[in-house]
């Protein structure tokens, strides 16, 4: 018996007894009780025990669901998926469809999880990415003219996410250059976007994104800047992660079939009217060193567009920090 058999029978937050929970899984209640006490140190997941009642988890999971995920697909979307695999945990959904793509996995596989166990942001750092709170979700794409028609494309995937929770009624997010999702200035989402493959040909991205539904506190103390997540700023009032999920496929599969042939200027104006940082003082932080100015939006490649005391530069993606200045 694993967790991912154990959970979904108590997923809807009411108390089941160890004889109830014994019988659905064809195992003895010494099983279930050695595996409920499992779940706190491999997932965090807390299980309240109460003599006579049995056990219940507080508020109840909110666990993706395959079938509604599928019936929430629009046509085009559900046309272009060629998998979706909804894994139990995976150190990395991203690191996991690298894996696929040089095992020869197909164009339009996505990949999501309830639990990594090492997510990744930008720049090498830790994605907080607790159980069955948030989404954490990669999709896989070939493309056939190099890294070069890709340039804009992580900015691209910001819009669609900004798309997305739009059509689950969720509050206007902004968009901080390169790969941020925010809203009133804390994070709520990032993007990653990794490749294999000829850099000047033929080319497989990993098109990954993360968005904070329902942070647990505990697991938010790991988080290093402000944050939030959707339960915050809806007031709990949103569809769940399978329909958050479902709506951001609808937006990322046309995205990546059609980016190569439109390019990011079909994207810019979108993205500039979400700029969170349009106009404001900025400080740019490389490797080398810090550069300061006004941000005046992305130019039709992407590029940063940073108006410095010595004129307008372009600044592009890559190991690159942008803040607000002080």
């Amino acid at each position: 018996m694993s967790r991912s058999t154990l959970l979904p029978l108590l997923a809807n937050g009411e108390f089941h007894s160890g004889q109830e929970l014994a019988d659905a899984l064809g195992v003895s209640r010494t099983a279930v009780w050695k595996q409920v006490n499992r779940l706190a140190a491999d997932s965090g997941i807390a299980v309240e025990t109460v003599k006579g009642r049995g056990y219940r988890i507080p508020g109840g999971l909110d666990l993706l669901d395959a079938d509604r995920i599928s019936a929430a697909l629009q046509a085009r979307p559900r046309s272009l998926l060629s998998r979706l695999d909804i894994l139990d945990s995976v150190d990395s959904t991203n690191a996991e469809v690298l894996r696929r793509a040089e095992q020869g996995g197909a164009c339009g596989l996505v990949c999501t999880a309830e639990q990594q166990t090492a997510g990744r942001g930008r720049r090498g750092r830790q994605w907080v990415s607790p159980y069955a709170s948030n989404l954490y979700v990669s999709l896989l794409w070939e493309f056939s003219q190099g890294a070069a028609a890709l340039e804009g494309l992580s900015l691209a995937v910001g819009v669609a996410v900004a798309r997305a929770l739009r059509a689950c009624h969720v509050p206007a997010v902004q968009l901080k250059w390169p790969n941020d999702v925010l809203y009133g200035g804390a994070k709520l989402g990032g993007i990653l976007l990794e490749m294999s493959g000829d850099a000047a040909g033929s080319c497989r991205v990993v098109i990954g994104v993360g968005l904070n539904v329902a942070m647990p506190q505990a697991a938010a103390r790991a988080i290093d800047q402000a944050w939030t997540d959707i339960a915050s700023i809806t007031g709990g009032e949103h569809p769940g992660r399978s329909l958050l999920l479902a709506a951001l496929l609808n937006e990322l599969l046309p995205l990546a079939a059609d980016f190569e042939q439109q390019g990011f200027i079909h994207w810019r104006d979108e993205w500039q009217a979400l700029d969170a940082f349009a106009g404001a003082p900025v400080v740019l932080t490389t490797g080398t060193g810090q550069l300061g100015g006004i941000a005046r939006g992305v130019d039709e490649r992407g590029a940063l567009q940073l108006e410095t005391t010595t004129g307008m530069q372009s600044v592009y993606g890559g190991e690159i920090s942008l803040r607000a200045a002080s």
